[in-house]
């Protein structure tokens, strides 16, 4: 009986498939072509055909922001020598309501719109064509209509064969040349890389990992790295238990290792764009293999465990998001464990490697004006926006990056040492199969709920109202020693001034406003003051200030000699201690503390 059903079933699924495909081939496409003679100076010509529209005014736009990131880019100022025309190729009226948009009037149902685009920053969030490769961020490159987004969109690559170029992305092959995305959302979610490439791939559960590599290497540094690639998928395959469901059954790491590049990572739903300005002639060795352990891991958590305030996305405004310290931090905490656990660290360098992002989380003042949450309100203003007045984020900002991979630093460890079982691999697999597998977006109320369910309601309320809902930290100094780890003051004799000092064009200046509480910031010196002397030595007599410091010991008092608008002035300075925190590997640690830390960071075979 069970096999006739499943007969039936399959004649089902095989009719309703031709159906679904007669009906697909029905729908009314819009029509992309890019071609790029003029690559050597950096032009693409595009168009783009409009067919079967209504027949008053066409609004098309290009994006103000894109996948991946959470400010606003002015794509259309790299868009120019554009011209409209209807199905019979007569010239239509371009009118321009706003810097972003171009509204078509006088057409007859079809309108074929076409410009060029200059794009000479090869990165995650820009395009960038030459005669090496045209990399391509679609917001960044490709115009689109309003009111039609949910239309089906072929584009044809009329690559360079002349250069050798081949095409990578995660956008269905429809033939040649020619590709399909089902939609706007997910043709702009869908960077391209055409170049002379390595490819290289492996299947893992059924569905295929490929690589397309964008940069001068041998087959065996190719090989090695892919190696790499493969081991980090695996590490964080397993700490959800199964792959996703890549559409069409494939994900692409598109990486592009060029001297013109510019160094970024950007997660999109089956394919990531991983970028670095790497020299021709150096070693491809493990360049930016952190930022694929990164990505790979957004292809549950963001592209699929999504924030509710990221859906839909909006190519328009900025996403407001109060989720990045779990969708971004929570992330960065498995970038490097990840590594650790795929055998491309080693434990100690892993442990030796936490105290640049606690040093940071710890002692900075940001904490004091925002908790996670409101730090995540601020990626619009730091993602990569672009600003000219001077801000005051050394004192007001934490990354939420950073922030939320300590504070998952400190669940897991929590999770871990109450010896109950509990540890935030599960955790996420609980949130995997509640929010990510079923593609339901979340809050951060859902997530405690979640938190809740898995380690207990007086647990996650605890967690939540000390951590996220308020800015205080855990205990990371006992936390540590229950895992053999130790965490203590790396320099605690060492005097300081609490600020870093520089010379730049012979002048000797801080790297950033004085932070709050700082011994500098308490005497009333700032960012704009330059630095004469410090305990009666000439700045210009000395390599760094450490040399001067190393003569004092904290609670001294010096005199400390600046030049404020053509004046000297004098202030008198109490040394502090240095705060700067170091973590390593306790050789003492007892047989429990190493069974968690084992645990905890994966034996490897």
């Amino acid at each position: 009986m069970k096999k006739v059903l499943a007969l039936h079933y399959s004649l089902f699924l095989v009719g309703y498939s031709i159906f679904a495909t007669n009906v697909a081939s029905a729908q009314t496409h819009n029509q992309y072509e890019i071609s790029f003679e003029n690559a050597v100076h950096h032009e693409a010509e595009i168009s783009v055909t409009f067919p079967n529209v209504e027949k008053k005014v066409l609004e098309v736009r290009m994006s103000r922001t894109s996948p991946g990131r959470y400010a606003l880019h002015e794509f259309a100022k790299n868009v120019y020598n554009v011209t409209a025309v209807d199905g019979n190729g007569n010239e239509l009226e371009i009118t321009r309501p706003n810097p972003h948009q171009w509204n078509v009037s006088g057409h007859d149902g079809t309108v074929k719109f076409s410009y060029t685009l200059y794009a000479n920053r090869g990165g995650g969030t820009y395009t960038g064509i030459d005669e090496t490769h045209a990399h391509m961020n679609m917001p960044a490159t490709f115009a689109w209509a309003r009111n039609y987004e949910y239309r089906p969109i072929e584009i044809t690559f009329n690559k360079r064969d002349d250069l050798n170029w081949e095409i990578a992305t995660q956008l269905k092959h429809v033939e040649g040349n020619t590709y399909y995305a089902e939609d706007l959302q997910y043709f702009l979610d869908s960077p391209t890389e055409i170049a002379d490439m390595h490819f290289r791939e492996e299947k893992v559960d059924g569905q295929n990992i490929r690589l397309a590599l964008h940069t001068p290497a041998s087959d065996k540094e190719v090989d090695e790295y892919f190696d790499k690639v493969m081991a980090i998928v695996k590490a964080q395959r397993d700490i959800y238990g199964e792959m996703p469901e890549f559409d069409y059954g494939e994900y692409t790491f598109l990486t592009c290792y060029m001297p013109n590049a510019s160094g970024d990572g950007m997660e999109h739903r089956n394919s990531t764009y991983v970028v670095s300005s790497k020299p021709l002639d150096r070693p491809l060795g493990e360049t930016s293999i952190g930022t694929i352990s990164h990505e790979f891991f957004h292809a549950w958590n963001v592209e699929r465990i999504r924030p509710a305030s990221l859906e839909p996305f909006d190519f328009e405004e900025a996403n407001m998001s109060g989720e990045l310290w779990f969708a971004e931090g929570f992330t960065s905490y498995y970038t490097g464990l990840a590594l650790a656990r795929a055998g491309i660290r080693t434990d100690q360098q892993y442990v030796e490697g936490l105290d640049g992002g606690l040093n940071y989380v710890i002692n900075s003042p940001g904490r004091n004006y925002f908790n996670p949450i409101e730090m995540s309100y601020q990626a619009p203003f730091v993602d990569a926006a672009r600003s000219v007045d001077p801000v005051n984020r050394s004192n007001t900002f934490v990354s939420y990056y950073t922030y939320g991979s300590v504070l998952g630093l400190g669940l897991d460890l929590s999770l871990r040492t109450m010896d109950k079982g509990l540890n935030l691999d599960d955790f996420f697999k609980l949130v995997w199969m509640k929010y990510g597998k079923t593609e339901v977006p979340y809050t951060v109320k859902d997530l405690q709920v979640a938190l809740a369910e898995y380690a207990g309601k007086e647990f996650a309320d605890n967690y939540f109202e000390n951590y996220i809902f308020d800015s205080k930290l855990p205990d990371y100094k006992s936390l540590f020693a229950k895992v053999g780890v130790k965490l203590e003051l790396g320099e605690p004799n060492k005097a300081s001034l609490g600020e870093t000092i520089r010379k730049r064009y012979d002048e000797w200046r801080m790297t950033s406003n004085a932070t709050v509480g700082s011994p500098i910031y308490e005497a009333g010196i700032e960012s704009e003051d330059e630095f004469i002397s410090i305990a009666g030595t000439d700045l210009n007599s000395v390599e760094n200030v450490d040399e001067i410091l190393a003569n004092h010991k904290p609670g001294d008092v010096i005199k400390v000699v600046i030049e404020r608008w053509g004046q000297e002035k004098t202030f008198d300075v109490t040394l502090e201690a240095s705060k700067r925190l170091q973590t390593t590997l306790d050789e003492n640690a007892g047989r429990k503390e190493v069974e968690r830390r084992n645990a905890w960071l994966g034996l490897k075979k």
